[in-house]
């Protein structure tokens, strides 16, 4: 009897004491490294995108650009000796001898320098977009990198916290099966041990994970071009690996919630108008304009181009003294545009072609938004419902069974292979639940990607919100 009762009280112990985990995860953190949030990462990997620094460097190009397109050629400046005598080369033998300076300026057709300008001022209008899309991308990449390592991160701390439980287990069999009174038999022993030794191999799998995830959202998070903005903002000279994640799952809001949580299929007319003020879009639409200026450039051919010309010819005296007047000039050209089947005719057709084509994209990329959308949407929805089925019912069943096989197996009623399941079980189910919380979070971020009007849309919160409602009014 004695040895019964000092069999027991460990399992009672062990019972409360795995409430207790179960309940608390650890939470250790390295002191040695920096907790980043999902905030922080965001911001610096936006600041140190090269991409971004190349698109503005583009942008400052094309500007400069559109400033030389909408000024006039420069003048022409001729000089020339004219109608010397060629048996002595003397300057005053003939009255047609001169010395000739002319000036000439050609000026363009139609409002073809305007034009110009505007095409290119329209075209350099699309990288402000084109930049803030890319910050938004960034925004997404980067926050599924570090879900990914807060996903690894969280499962690796559940999974030691039930470690030590099962090696709690396996002391208490090996207590049981050397005690008289037990029923515990070998192959319990032999079980708790395999099930310790996949913990181990589970636990090193997600180590894995999570330091590829680490090393990938470190290749976002190092500075352009040398240094590393991280190490320097946080005051850590070490590599910018040397992080921890941060342990609080985010909630991001959702930018469109009535969309997002409509039961009903929003109507396809209705959605475009949805995707209007995403960046990229914009970006597209500015191209369109550019497009239609290079329909009115095209135009412009028909006009015929003009140029004005003067010259000023110097003449020598006679021979005997007798003055010659010097001679000035001024004279207009211009070409006519009268054979415009096989040139102008063309020109306008294929700036016209180029322009409905900009247009087909426009709409490609709204239609894979409302596609991207719809399939995003559909599966957010099956994550709140399995999200709630976990919360409501799956783990506090896996909870109670876990308990009531344990309390069978104290209490010498139970299976010592059905308390390992159970916990397994247990444990499976907080990982699957962490699982759908996180995936949930990265589809939110998918979506508000899909409706965002600026990249800090993507982590939508309270200002940004305040924001959309102040545009609303």
């Amino acid at each position: 009897m004695p040895n019964v009762i000092k069999f027991k009280y460990p399992l009672v112990f062990l019972s409360i004491f795995s409430s207790m985990v179960l309940a608390q995860p650890l939470r250790i953190i390295d002191n040695s490294h920096h907790v980043l949030t999902l905030e922080t990462a965001i911001a610096t990997a936006q600041t140190n995108d090269p991409w971004l620094v190349g698109n503005k460097h583009s942008q400052d190009a094309i500007e400069s650009m559109s400033l030389a397109a909408g000024t006039l050629p420069d003048p022409k400046v001729s000089l020339g000796l004219a109608n010397i005598a060629t048996d002595t080369f003397d300057f005053n033998q003939e009255a047609m001898t001169q010395f000739k300076i002319g000036v000439s300026q050609m000026f363009p057709r139609g409002d073809s320098l305007a034009i110009k300008k505007e095409l290119l001022q329209l075209k350099a209008s699309q990288f402000p977009y084109l930049r803030e899309d890319r910050k938004a991308q960034v925004a997404v990449i980067t926050a599924k990198l570090w879900f990914a390592a807060y996903k690894a991160q969280e499962s690796i701390s559940l999974i030691e916290n039930d470690r030590a439980l099962f090696e709690q287990l396996v002391d208490v069999a090996q207590a049981s099966y050397s005690s008289t009174m037990g029923k515990t038999r070998q192959q319990d022993i032999v079980r708790a041990q395999l099930e310790l030794t996949r913990l181990d191999d589970r636990l090193t799998m997600l180590k894995q994970k999570q330091e590829a995830s680490q090393r990938l959202l470190s290749e976002w998070l190092s500075e352009y071009p040398e240094s590393n903005r991280l190490n320097h903002m946080m005051g850590n000279t070490k590599e910018s690996s040397s992080f921890s994640i941060a342990r609080e799952l985010p909630n991001v809001v959702m930018v469109e919630q009535a969309l997002f949580t409509s039961g009903t299929k929003v109507s396809p007319q209705k959605l475009p108008r949805y995707f209007s003020s995403h960046p990229a879009v914009k970006a597209l639409d500015r191209k369109i304009e550019a497009s239609n200026s290079g329909v009115k450039l095209a135009k412009q051919k028909y006009k015929p181009e003009w140029g004005i010309n003067a010259g000023y010819g110097f003449r020598d005296d006679t021979a005997m003294n007798v003055d010659r007047s010097d001679l000035f000039s001024i004279g207009v050209t211009f070409d006519i545009p009268i054979f415009t089947s096989n040139r102008q005719d063309k020109q306008v057709q294929s700036a016209i072609s180029e322009s409905s084509a900009v247009k087909t994209e426009k709409w490609l990329l709204i239609r894979k938004l409302i596609a991207s959308f719809e399939a995003e949407r559909a599966q957010l929805r099956r994550l709140n419902q399995r999200q709630k089925l976990y919360q409501d019912q799956l783990l506090p069943q896996m909870h109670d069974q876990a308990e009531a096989s344990l309390t069978a197996y104290t209490n010498d009623d139970g299976d010592f292979a059905e308390v390992v399941r159970s916990r397994i079980a247990e444990l499976n189910a907080a990982i699957d639940a962490l699982s759908i919380n996180v995936e949930r979070q990265k589809s939110i971020i998918q979506l508000n990607y899909y409706f965002t009007k600026s990249a800090d849309d993507v982590i939508f919160n309270d200002s940004q919100i305040d924001r959309r409602l102040g545009e609303k009014k």
